[in-house]
């Protein structure tokens, strides 16, 4: 063993640019998941100590006991408590203070007229509290709000809107409202709680514009006594409160604030980016293997004279294992450190871009160094096996042959193997997404077309690099044949190196196809079930912004151009002990603005006392016209509806409806999230969207679209993913890149004795260039096509199978203008591939070269 090592650490120090893309390649892929697990540690880290730090002063939060959520909802709603209770715990012993805590939905306007906030981090508006102990905010500038009208920002908002103190601006709850602004704040040292924005105003303005009626606040904050832990708080407070209310500890409250970070936003963004770190890994693993294997085969006369010599099979595997470790363990290593420097650099940059994290060291947990560095290590020796044990079996007569150039090809057993496995997949897609909808045998699949295609490259190289190449010929002569010709030698090899972009590109591709779907779905949902000509609405991505005015939909049908002008507010409430969101409306103006497919019952009857569901509800709660549902709502009252309409599309209008006259009892912080407006015969859209336009103004000036517009502006987070996504999987194709000029190099290396008689025989430097750059795009070209046909199979399937799990009609599409985008990237990406290993062979000696065995 020890002569193994000691072969294979002579073998790295003669040829250590053989294994520079090799390390590069595990460096990548590790520095990207050991810095995406150290960014996740120390946010989580750094939110906890913000929440900790904002209601230190807090030692227990009383407020109701239950909460309904809705599905696709992590925190529910909860009632309101009765600021009542303020008398009862204040007479509680080990009380020292106790003040009502009243938030809700307000978003600032900017200096430029824009509102702030709103696409994805709530915007909140409450009562300032005036117990600095007990408010989780600390007055920076300024004064605390003493009159109506008088209101303090966090200063992340002020910045982000260009506000100043002395400035009066509107504040939307969601009735526009006047303000002036008085001080400004922060939230646990930072200039907010990361994106949130915060207004701070007069307990009697968040009575009268952020509760349904005054003596309701969200929850109470109470401040224990010297020597009152926060637990002997709790025990004390729990027997004075009525049934429905309790009293938890300030610092669980502070844990449930940053579970709730965690959960919305935190969990998701390290899994999005440790999806990626395993493409990344992914796409390596095949640029590794292919260096091995292609070493391997160089060095076959080198390991067949040590065979002659007398070493087993098993030294000469357990030196290339050996070399693969070295390298593996160096490059991890070396990832490890990579890692923390792209958390530190994330941690900076998001803040530039709009994204204020909270300040803090990093944190670097043992598992988020451990964990990457065994997987950096796995990767790279699983992908150096198969080469490391074909090397073991080199044939000591081996040592005779005059070349070790790879001139390996398909076999009929990888033929009919990757058939069957294409066959396979085929078969399990199908009745996954069309037969019998089942996520599990769509993703079974989706994952067999991989391997299938991964299996039958070697096959379809041949006649792939034929038909791409074949212009070459006519349009580069000489050169071109050539360049094909090399490209043709190995299948295996070539398949292999196409392989890794195969695989980034199939990746881009497949979320290319799943975004213009969305999009596509959007618009059909729009074009279908909204039958008005113009929508006011608020932000569609995420879930900030303070919703419209329910006020607005009146105005806007007031105006002689408009017929019909329905606003959809939101409740939420529990059917038959299910939490589920309510669409609080007109429904006989919603009927006649929305296209609701076929109606039994009448909508026009619901009054305070019936609801209207669709029909896919309807059966799965068994209910048709004339059952009763029990409806409980967040104030504890429980009341029972009658359906007396079942319709048919719920896209827009949702699955439950009830009139605002039966909501108006249970509601707190009243809001539309859509006005949708029908025009009077002839007004045409431009005249009346402008009109629509002068009334919005009065309400906060929201935006007004026509339906086209809408639908765009409803898919405008798709973009915002879809660059994100883009941004991140640029690694992989890097190290796909870094892949093929790994391999033309060790091409070059194998080819030295011909690349010089090339040369002696009349080649230019500059033809060799093209030859060495024109492989590089054939092999580029075959990779990106393989990607582009599986990026789309499989996007097709995310769609169909995302249509089978949900009761919307999901559309497919296919963006040929994106596509192209990406396949010419990929060529150029080749074509970028190939200039170094190009360079390095027209700097060939002659003479040397042909004197090369």
């Amino acid at each position: 063993m020890n002569a193994s090592v000691r072969l294979s650490m002579s073998s790295l120090r003669a040829h250590k640019r053989r294994f520079a893309g090799t390390f590069l390649a595990v460096f990548l892929g590790v520095a990207f998941l050991a810095g995406t697990l150290v960014m996740g540690d120390t946010l989580r880290a750094n939110f906890d100590t913000m929440f900790g730090d904002a209601t230190s002063g807090t030692d227990a939060v009383v407020r109701s006991a239950d909460a309904i959520t809705t599905p696709g909802e992590s925190q529910g709603v909860r009632q309101p408590v009765p600021t009542a209770l303020l008398k009862t715990i204040d007479r509680v012993p080990g009380v020292a203070a106790a003040a009502p805590n009243i938030q809700g939905a307000g978003q600032l306007v900017g200096a430029n007229g824009e509102a702030i906030g709103g696409k994805g981090p709530p915007t909140l508006a409450g009562n300032w509290i005036t117990d600095p102990k007990l408010n989780p905010y600390r007055l920076a500038e300024g004064r605390t709000p003493a009159r109506p009208g008088e209101v303090v920002i966090n200063r992340g908002a002020a910045d982000k809107g260009h506000l100043k103190i002395g400035d009066t601006t509107t504040l939307r709850t969601p009735d526009p409202v006047k303000v002036t602004i008085v001080g400004l704040a922060t939230f646990g040292g930072e200039d907010g709680m990361a994106q949130v924005t915060f207004t701070g105003v007069t307990q009697s303005d968040a009575e009268k514009y952020l509760t349904a009626r005054p003596g309701e606040a969200t929850s109470i904050q109470v401040r224990a006594g010297p020597g009152v832990s926060q637990q002997s708080l709790v025990d004390r407070l729990t027997p004075v409160l009525p049934k429905g209310v309790e009293a938890i500890t300030g610092q669980k409250s502070a844990q449930e604030n940053t579970d709730m970070i965690s959960s919305q936003f935190l969990t998701v963004f390290t899994t999005f980016l440790l999806v990626f770190s395993g493409i990344a890994l992914l796409v390596a693993t095949f640029s590794i293997h292919n260096t091995f294997a292609i070493v391997i085969a160089q060095r076959t006369r080198e390991n067949a004279l040590l065979r002659a010599l007398g070493a087993s099979r098993r030294q000469v595997t357990a030196a290339t294992v050996a070399e693969a470790s070295v390298v593996a363990v160096t490059a991890s290593a070396a990832g490890l450190a990579g890692g923390i420097g792209i958390a530190a650099g994330l941690k900076m940059l998001f803040p530039a871009i709009g994204f204020p994290f909270p300040g803090g060291d990093l944190v670097i947990r043992t598992l988020s160094m451990t964990l990457p560095l065994a997987v950096g290590v796995i990767v790279c020796l699983g992908s150096a096996l198969m080469p490391a044990v074909r090397a073991g079996r080199t044939a000591p007569l081996a040592a005779l042959r005059e070349t070790a150039v790879d001139q390996s090809g398909a076999s009929p057993v990888r033929a009919v193997t990757g058939m069957a496995l294409a066959a396979l997949a085929i078969g399990a897609t199908l009745t996954g997404v069309l037969i019998s909808p089942s996520l599990l045998l769509a993703g079974l699949g989706a994952v067999l077309a991989l391997v299938s295609f991964v299996v039958l490259g070697p096959v379809a190289s041949s006649t792939a690099v034929r038909v791409l190449g074949s212009p070459l010929d006519r349009l580069r002569g000489v050169t071109g044949g050539l360049a094909r010709r090399n490209a043709l030698r190995s299948p295996r090899r070539t398949a292999a190196t196409a392989s890794a972009l195969m695989i980034g590109v199939a990746v881009v591709s497949l979320f290319t196809v799943f975004g213009a779907s969305l999009k596509a779905t959007m618009d059909q949902t729009v074009s279908r079930s909204f039958a008005g000509d113009v929508a006011v609405s608020t932000p569609s991505f995420g879930a900030g912004g303070s919703g419209l005015s329910p006020q607005l939909a009146g105005a806007i049908g007031k105006l002689p151009e408009v017929s019909t002008a329905v606003g959809l507010g939101q409740g939420v409430a529990e059917v038959d002990g299910k939490g589920r969101a309510l669409t609080v409306t007109n429904p006989t103006a919603l009927a006649r603005t929305f296209d609701l497919g076929t109606i039994h019952g009448s909508l026009t009857t619901l009054g305070t006392d019936g609801i209207a569901i669709t029909t896919s509800e309807a059966d799965r709660q068994h209910l048709t016209t004339g059952s009763k549902a029990q409806l409980a709502f967040t104030d504890g009252q429980k009341k029972t509806f009658t359906v007396r309409a079942v319709y048919g599309e719920s896209e827009l209008a949702g699955d439950y409806v009830i009139t605002r006259a039966a909501w108006a009892p249970h509601r707190t912080q009243d809001s539309d999230s859509l006005v949708a407006v029908s025009f009077k015969h002839g007004v045409s859209t431009a005249t009346g969207k402008a009109a629509v336009e002068k009334v919005a103004a009065h309400y906060g000036n929201p935006q007004v679209q026509t339906r086209h517009e809408y639908a765009q502006s409803s898919a405008g987070g798709i973009d915002m993913m879809l660059t994100l996504v883009y941004a991140l999987l640029a690694l992989a194709v890097l190290i796909a890149l870094l892949g093929i000029a790994n391999t033309l190099t060790l091409a070059i290396h194998e080819r030295t004795r011909e690349l010089g008689l090339l040369r002696a025989v009349g080649q230019t430097r500059s033809q060799l260039r093209a030859m060495v750059r024109w492989e590089s795009i054939l092999v580029a070209a075959f990779g990106t096509v393989g990607g582009l046909a599986l990026g789309a199979f499989l996007g097709w399937v995310l769609v169909k199978a995302s249509d089978g799990a949900s009761d919307s009609a999901f559309a497919f599409a296919i963006p040929p203008l994106q596509l192209t985008v990406v396949a010419l990237v990929g060529v150029a990406a080749g074509a970028l591939a190939g200039l170094r290993p190009a360079r390095r062979a027209a700097r060939l000696d002659v003479l040397r070269a042909i004197a090369t065995e």
